[in-house]
Parts: structure tokens; C-alpha cells; sequence
């Protein structure tokens, strides 16, 4: 049975892309907030009706109920709001967050955990403290969601396939995130043979900035954080071994221990079962350093 904790709009839909795949036969909606979880639980499975797809989605307020949960997703949360950084939310998430993952292990001590609630990489560290899980069961979401969009604006940028185009984006799950077009492709054709570096530094800025964009168009970003968490589920659900960039914990890969932020991995039925270490050059690395920086400096402000 595949957890979603949080019925708001983004655990909606990646409960609907999760079911439109058929990657468990249970799916859960669990939130605090009376009916909706019941609600957005019957409105899916009317679709799923007309689509013939057998897969059963439930709505609870009890978290009791996500015994004998593979996976737990834990998206609830306060949402991020125009002019918001991520790191405004620290605060108001943290307490929320925590409170969460002592029920996870009170009801479903065998899962994994997958955050989603910003900012992503603090909360996957709080995840992971508190729950006391080996740290290849916890890992958040959030440089899947920045590699789609990356993967967009090369689309733009070349006007290739969105198919053929391969992207990467590690760091931060924020403004410290780092887009890397030196390991982004073309069917596997380096980008740098289509664009010159002036237009592959304009795509990093895009990425680094159209969350804020979207949120200042239509209040939230929605359908894409629903398919990166359902994609990161199917390679989990489905053992796909596919190179993810998560938010897991270091300890001493990329010269850095005792933080969580993105980095590339292998993700099948075990969670996070390899690290993989780029060889980043200076400038890169400078970057990453400081996304470290960044998140570390976060979860200094946290009681954990």
C-alpha cells in the first residue's frame, strides 16, 4: 500500500498518477482536515472506474490506518506562497513534519519515506532524525521536480523531443539548487553541442526561477510535484534502479557528513541503494558547497 499524507492538490495528484500507473493496489489519502481525503479518495476512483483501472484509493483522517504501508509520502504541510522562499517555511513545517513521522513509526515502522513538504531539505533531515530509519529508506523529492523543468526549457531551448533529452539537477531543493547542463544530453549528445554556454547559463537561471513564477501565475505548482513523486515511487515499487537526484543524507559522499540534500542515486525496491559521486569541477562544486551551507545552516535552527 502506497501513503500519501497531505489530500491537498499536490497529493491528490500524485495519489492520481500513482493509481493511472497501477503501482500498488492500495492507495491511501490520509489529512487531518475532516471529508477531504474522503472526498479527493471518491473522486479519483470515479475515474478510475471509467478508466477500468482496479486499483482501490481510500480516504482517512486516522493515521492508524497506513499499517502495512510500502511507502509513505508526506506532503502536508503549510504551502508556499508568492513572494515565500522556501526557507519561510521552515518554521511553520517543522513542527508539522515531526509530528507526522512519530506516527509513521508508531503505524508503519517498515516503510519508506518519501518527503515532499518544503523546504525539502531540511524536512527530509527531520525525517530521517526522527525516525531513526536506516538512511536508505528516507529520501525526499525534489530534484526530480527540478530536472523536469530543466528538461523543459532544454526542450525550449533545442526544440528536440522531450523524450530524447536526458537533464540532472542537484543541491538544494531551492534557491541553492544546482541545474548541470555537463551532464545533461541529447540522446546522448553533450547539450553544450547544441547551445552555446550564454544560452545553458540562461536555462539554469529559468529552472532556478520558474517555481517562484508558476506560484506567482496560479498560487501553487501542482501536476508536476504529482508526477515527480509518482515517478520516484514506480522506480522504487517497480525496482527500475533508475539515477534519481534525491534529498538523502551524506555521510562523507561529496566531502560532506551529517546534512540531506540532492544528489543523484539509484533507487529501486531498497530505497536509495547507490550514491552516485560526480566529479564536479570548481565552479560547480562552489555551488553545491554552498547549497550545503545553506540547508545545514536551516537545520541548525531546528530542535530535533
Amino acid at each position: 500500500m502506497i501513503t500519501i499524507i497531505g489530500s491537498g492538490k499536490v497529493g491528490g495528484d500524485a495519489a492520481l498518477f500513482s493509481a493511472l500507473k497501477r503501482l500498488d493496489d492500495q492507495i491511501l489519502l490520509l489529512d487531518v482536515a475532516k471529508g477531504l481525503p474522503q472526498g479527493e479518495a471518491m473522486d479519483i476512483s470515479h475515474m478510475l472506474s471509467e478508466q477500468g483501472i482496479d486499483v482501490k484509493v481510500n480516504g482517512s483522517n486516522d493515521f492508524a490506518d497506513m499499517k502495512g504501508s510500502n511507502v509513505v509520502v508526506v506532503v502536508a504541510g503549510s504551502g508556499r506562497k508568492p513572494g515565500m522562499t522556501r526557507m519561510d517555511l521552515l518554521k511553520i513545517n517543522a513542527s508539522i513534519v515531526k509530528s507526522i513521522v512519530e506516527n509513521v513509526k508508531k503505524y508503519a515502522s517498515d516503510s519508506m519515506v518519501i518527503p515532499v513538504t518544503n523546504p525539502l531539505d531540511p524536512m527530509t533531515y527531520i525525517t530521517y532524525k526522527v525516525s531513526g530509519f536506516e538512511r536508505s529508506k528516507v529520501f525526499g523529492m525534489g530534484g526530480m521536480l527540478d530536472l523536469s523543468r530543466f528538461r523543459q526549457f532544454i526542450h525550449e531551448a533545442t526544440g528536440h523531443s522531450r523524450d530524447s533529452i536526458r537533464a540532472l539537477v542537484i543541491g538544494e531543493h531551492g534557491e541553492n539548487m544546482l541545474p548541470l547542463p555537463r551532464f545533461s544530453s541529447v540522446s546522448g549528445i553533450p547539450l553544450s553541442s547544441f547551445l552555446p554556454k550564454e544560452r545553458l547559463d540562461e536555462l539554469v537561471q529559468n529552472t532556478k526561477q520558474v517555481a517562484a513564477k508558476v506560484i506567482e501565475l496560479k498560487g501553487a505548482t501542482v501536476h508536476a510535484p504529482g508526477n515527480a513523486i509518482s515517478a520516484i515511487l514506480e522506480s522504487v515499487l517497480r525496482d527500475r534502479k533508475q539515477v534519481i537526484p534525491v534529498a538523502t543524507y551524506l555521510d562523507g559522499e561529496y566531502g560532506h557528513s551529517d546534512v540531506t540534500v540532492g544528489v543523484p542515486a539509484v533507487i529501486g525496491k531498497n530505497g536509495v541503494e547507490k550514491i552516485i559521486e560526480l566529479n564536479l569541477d570548481e565552479e560547480e562544486k562552489q555551488v553545491f558547497d554552498k547549497a550545503v551551507d545553506s540547508v545545514k545552516g536551516a537545520i541548525s535552527g531546528i530542535e530535533i
